[in-house]
């Protein structure tokens, strides 16, 4: 069992998905039940599933829930470059996160390798 609260991957998932919210704050209310709500739920699920894996038994099943932190990772840069075409995400915030997203998807994957070692 690993302490989440420790884990530099989750202190960072925990940062983006900070920063998220603050942008999404900022979309039409007429997407509040759409894309904003699409967008916070992927960002929730990053950190969430790395502390959940971590409080599991073994490395095989913490290493599931990295995975699954990774396609949520995808999911949620995915949704941010549609926010972006729509016109509700500057291009700056957009290369921000997905700067982000993308160092933070190396460190998860780094984390995998070590784990199945």
């Amino acid at each position: 069992m690993h302490n989440f609260r420790e884990l530099n991957i989750w202190k960072d998932a925990m940062g983006i998905t900070k920063s998220v919210y603050k942008l999404t704050k900022t979309f039409p209310s007429s997407e509040q039940y759409g894309l904003t709500s699409q967008i916070n739920r992927a960002a929730v699920s990053i950190p969430s599933n790395i502390a959940e894996g971590a409080g599991r038994g073994g490395n095989k099943e913490f290493i599931q829930f990295l995975f699954v932190s990774l396609g949520s990772s995808f999911e949620l840069e995915t949704q941010l470059l549609l926010a972006n075409e729509f016109g509700y995400l500057k291009k700056e915030e957009l290369e921000t996160i997905q700067n982000n997203l993308t160092k933070l998807e190396k460190m998860i994957n780094s984390l995998i390798t070590t784990l199945k070692k």
